[in-house]
């Protein structure tokens, strides 16, 4: 500890400029919100412009996620990349999301800068299938590790997602939306300024009839969802605020499962009750004519799952609840133009219940159940001269976990650089960066716990350079990547005799076994011929590689493809209306560890259209999947077929 105080001491002393706001103040997430893809909060967690940033991001501003139509969040991300994403099922199924072939639990999302990640999941990830687009004005997806600023589980990246925030004038947004099987949602938000006091509140519906998820089955597994969100900020005097935020969600998903007498994979009357309560309060107080910014908040985030089979006794066979608090400061110096710094600490405490068929798994209290992190973390940037961006940070986390022997620590450093010779015409990026995951509650001390057990850990590098051309009508960049993982935590089947780490577990353990390299490249192309026609293509290359010793060396990593390709195009028409098509192109990919099932490359298209009736009504309509195209992204899991959705939009 006394080693990070004597790291961020010189930060307090030597810090310098820049846009002035936090990237978990609403100020800075409402900066964010309007100003398109020329700035980021995610990278350095202040409003940063992208020229200075050495990491990779893509942004998909409220413009984008309005003209490609999407439902959910995952059918965004999809389109980015470095990113992939499996689905067992349709729209509301369990749905794992990959940056740069790291698991789905290697990620870290936020909304409105709060942590979603669900403490009661058994890898403590965040499920992104119940994840709509509802209210959501802007997500940033901040690639490679990024634990020095966002902490435990950012091995892989970050998902920032910003619903739509206050404004200084009245605005609304609404949307009303159906189609294929008996699909319908409408969202709406309003927000406005009056006197000190600026807000933003909106509230959601979406249901549909969906799918089978088993792929063979012959009934619909539907889905529906509630969502509610809101953002107030007041201000007490000049430089002094303070921040009100929620999130809520209440869903419902309906999913196949394993029947007897048989037991295998088919149609059930299984069901999930899915309820995520988000809320964060902040005061954000600005000293020295505003150059040195603190920030304190508290966060707190709450999942609770519920799983029922109609045709077992008794009904319900699972429940989880997971939840984490988190306090929090942040600090940001500015002096001149050469320094800025961001510095901070967090203290976390997650907790975690479980039980099934009645019979509790985990209990909360003062022994199992309950894991507390305490963190420090300092980051210096630098721009010596015109061009010049230089990045350096460090991070140490406290962990101390319920139960024998549960505690660590992790220290984690990065580095970044981002030049321009010619004024921002060619623009060279290059990244080292750390991350770490704590293993989870349910890995420590369910029936299958090992208290044992130690953090993952990652490094790893990128390089890469944009090019702009023709004035901005084409932008082209190219970036490849490098990451090495051990002590990642694998589940580990028991077979008698028990000995070793089987020793009283029948069934099996978590350990640290395994080892992983994931190498690509990642190309995106954006070419405006005109001001009416924007075409906008991205190229992954994945090598994803088991590296633990033994019979498994070697293999491919589960449900990565090697090769993706995405091309979204739009036009807009003199007379108002505008049309577009995304066609994707997915490779080939292993649904098991031992690269024995093969699940096929798929090609899905889409087309859409839209039209302003008058200044302030626009209607709009879309397919997807024209093609009809049958695939799988998780072996036997069905997805949806050709579908088609019109509906109308309002803006005030």
């Amino acid at each position: 500890m006394k080693t990070i105080c004597l790291i961020l001491l010189p930060l307090l002393s030597c810090t310098a400029p820049a846009l002035a706001q936090s990237a978990q103040s609403t100020a800075g997430l409402e900066q964010a919100a309007q100003a398109g893809i020329d700035i980021v909060v995610t990278a350095n967690r202040t409003v940063t412009p992208v020229d200075h940033v050495g990491q990779s991001v893509t942004v998909l501003d409220t413009a984008t996620i309005e003209t490609r139509q999407a439902t959910t969040v995952s059918d965004l991300l999809l389109q980015t990349p470095g990113v992939t994403v499996a689905r067992n099922g349709g729209v509301g199924t369990v749905t794992s999301l990959s940056i740069r072939g790291a698991e789905t639990d290697q990620t870290v999302a936020l909304i409105d800068g709060v942590k979603l990640n669900d403490p009661a999941s058994p890898g403590g990830g965040f499920n992104f299938g119940t994840l709509l687009i509802g209210n959501i004005a802007r997500i940033e997806v901040l690639r490679g590790a990024q634990s020095v600023l966002w902490g435990n589980q950012a091995i892989g990246g970050v998902v920032n997602i910003i619903t739509r925030q206050p404004s200084d004038h009245l605005e609304i947004n609404a949307r009303a939306e159906g189609g294929w099987h008996d699909t319908g949602q409408g969202f709406a938000n309003i927000s406005d300024k009056i006197g000190p006091v600026s807000a933003s509140f909106g509230a959601g519906y979406y249901r549909t009839d969906g799918n089978s998820a088993y792929f063979a089955g012959k009934e619909r597994d539907g889905y529906r969802d509630f969502g509610a969100n809101g953002s107030v900020n007041i201000a007490l005097a000049k430089d002094l605020s303070v921040d009100l935020r929620g999130f809520y969600s209440n869903g419902r998903t309906d999913f196949d499962g394993f029947p007897p007498p048989n037991y295998v994979f088919g149609d059930t009357r299984q069901y999930e009750l899915a309820k995520q309560i988000v809320g964060y309060a902040g005061l954000n107080a600005g000293l020295f004519d505003g150059h040195f910014r603190n920030r304190f908040g508290y966060a707190h985030t709450d999942t609770k799952r519920r799983d029922f089979d109609p045709d077992s006794s008794p009904t319900e066979t699972f429940d989880a609840n997971g939840s984490a608090d988190r306090l929090e400061y942040q600090g940001n110096v500015d002096l001149g133009s050469v320094l800025q710094s961001t510095f901070g600490a967090e203290r976390e405490v997650t907790r975690l219940r479980t039980a099934s068929y009645g019979f509790a798994d985990v209990y909360t209290g003062n022994t199992p159940g309950r894991s507390r992190t305490f963190s420090v973390y300092g980051q210096l940037v630098a721009t010596p001269m015109t061009g010049l961006s230089l990045t350096g940070g460090v991070r140490h986390d406290s962990i101390t976990q319920s139960g024998p022997n549960a505690s660590g620590d992790a220290t984690t450093f990065s580095g970044s650089g981002v030049y321009s010779p010619n004024g921002g015409s060619t623009v060279f990026r290059g990244s080292y960066s750390e991350g770490f995951k704590a293993p989870t509650l349910f890995q420590l001390q369910s029936e299958y716990g090992n208290a044992l057990l130690a953090p993952e850990r990652s490094h790893g590098w990128d390089a890469g350079v944009t090019q702009h051309a023709l004035e901005g009508a084409v932008e082209a960049s190219a970036t490849w990547f490098h990451r090495n993982s051990d002590n990642l935590i694998n589940f580990v089947s028991c077979t008698a005799p028990l000995t070793g780490i089987c020793v009283n577990r029948r069934f099996g353990t978590y350990d640290n076994v395994a080892k992983a390299l994931s190498q690509g490249l990642e190309v995106a192309l954006t070419v405006k011929p005109t001001p009416a026609f924007t075409l906008v293509g991205s190229y992954t290359y994945l090598d994803a590689e088991n590296r633990t010793p033994g019979t498994g060396f070697g293999k491919r990593l589960a449900l990565r493809p090697s090769q993706s390709v995405t091309v979204n195009a739009d036009y807009r028409w003199s007379f108002g209306l505008e049309t577009g098509a995304t066609v994707s192109d997915i490779g080939d990919s292993y649904n098991n560890a031992s690269n024995s099932q093969r699940l096929k490359g798929y090609v899905l298209a889409g087309v859409r259209a839209s039209f302003p009736v008058t200044r302030n009504i626009a209607v709009y309509g879309r397919v997807d999947n024209l093609f009809n195209e049958i695939y799988q992204t998780i072996y036997q899991y069905g997805v949806p077929g050709r579908a088609a959705y019109g509906g109308v939009r309002l803006r005030y």
